[in-house]
């Protein structure tokens, strides 16, 4: 794998290692919650589902902050602080004595887990316009790699108790941040600074830039749908897989570490060439049908093979996140790409607000009826509709 530039495997580093701390955690969510929540696994899911809220929350008002900080004074500096954050954060939750500690680290770690707006502007800083897209599949393999890291460690460190993955989190984070104090270069010229404007810094002036372009409407609805079907994964995968198969944290640790094995694989292998290609708008469509395609497969499987069959397919909806950025970075100039990302990670935040509550309280509701798989059906038809979206009305010419 090419990186071109110093600075992009150190901004990828920040994304892995805010993947890992999620994911390494992930399996022993549902022992943690019923153990100090003292509640069944149904409760469990709706607490878990309202820790995601305050989580995506935080990250709705820090990744435009973010981003703009990122503009004015570099990406080093924002990623290094955020790591520094996280790393602390993570320590603290290790020792939480009740769920509302859990609750306050989660916040913590949505603020400081933001890494996604400053490191997708590494790329953009570094990268000529034509390439971005196929270039910010390393962000998406980054992402990949973490979930094979992540919930592998996690189910390995559950052996010495549910608290030990956070110890594990917290100390990958500070050593993330002290390699990147040394290491990592500063990629915004000094002439592409601007000043910092708490006007700019939300997401509804993140995104003016990009309304001034023309023709972007459709593509963010696009892009909005499919990140509250993505969603499933993160809010329900854990609980969802101990109603309906039964599994310990060790199987949902090897579960998510073989999604992340297989997402490497497409989003360092595959999507690149996919989006070079067939381009921006097709690579897209593919990703997006692939993806809502195997959400509704996933409502109706009735074995354990059926549900990694599945992943192999629903891996190529990895090309949809790296083509939309693509699309949407040429249409801001070098001065407001860390103010794009950033209100794209916070886009992705709301979704992240939304898509727990809703998605958990379905997936309760469906453990209480005896369909588990009522959450899939959800995220399927969510990710379907964006591609509806833009079979109907996002052309390449509008969006180049």
């Amino acid at each position: 794998m090419r990186f071109g530039h110093k600075a992009v495997p150190m901004a990828l580093a920040a994304v892995l290692i805010d993947t890992i701390g999620f994911g390494i955690v992930a399996p022993v969510f549902p022992a943690l919650l019923t153990s100090l929540g003292h509640a069944d696994i149904e409760h469990a899911t709706r607490i878990a589902g309202w820790m995601l809220v305050v989580y995506a929350a935080a990250q709705f008002v820090a990744g435009p902050v973010l981003g703009n900080l990122s503009d004015r004074f570099g990406r080093r500096p924002v990623l290094i602080a955020s790591m520094l954050s996280f790393g602390i954060d993570y320590a603290v939750m290790a020792v939480a004595p009740s769920v509302a500690w859990l609750f306050v680290g989660r916040a913590v770690a949505g603020i400081a887990g933001a890494v996604y707006g400053p490191a997708g502007s590494v790329i953009a800083d570094v990268t000529p316009p034509e390439r971005r897209g196929a270039t910010f599949a390393l962000i998406g393999a980054a992402f990949g790699l973490g979930f094979i890291i992540g919930p592998a460690l996690g189910g390995l460190f559950s052996l010495w108790g549910p608290r030990a993955p956070f110890h594990a989190a917290a100390a990958l984070a500070l050593v993330n941040a002290a390699v990147m104090l040394v290491a990592m270069p500063e990629t915004l010229a000094v002439e592409n600074r601007r000043p910092f404007r708490l006007r700019d810094a939300h997401v509804v002036g993140a995104f003016r830039p990009l309304f001034h372009a023309g023709h972007a409407a459709p593509l963010l609805l696009a892009m909005f749908l499919w990140q509250l079907a993505h969603m499933v994964y993160p809010a329900t995968w854990s609980f969802w897989a101990t109603a309906r198969f039964g599994w310990d944290a060790k199987a949902i640790g090897w579960s998510l570490a073989f999604v992340g094995l297989v997402s490497t694989i497409v989003q360092g292998g595959l999507t690149g060439r996919a989006i070079t290609r067939f381009g921006e708008r097709r690579a897209l469509l593919i990703g997006l049908v692939a993806g809502g395609g195997s959400f509704l497969a996933f409502a109706a499987v009735s074995a354990s093979w059926q549900v990694y069959l599945l992943f192999c397919t629903s891996a190529l909806s990895g090309f949809a996140m790296p083509a939309m950025q693509g699309l949407m970075s040429r249409m801001v100039d070098a001065t407001r790409q860390g103010q794009l990302q950033g209100g794209l990670g916070s886009m992705g935040s709301v979704s992240a607000i939304i898509a727990p509550l809703l998605l958990t309280q379905v997936l309760a509701w469906g453990i209480d009826h005896g369909f588990p798989g009522a959450a899939f059906v959800i995220a399927g038809v969510l990710g379907l509709a964006a591609a509806g979206i833009v079979v109907a009305r996002v052309r390449v010419a509008a969006a180049s």
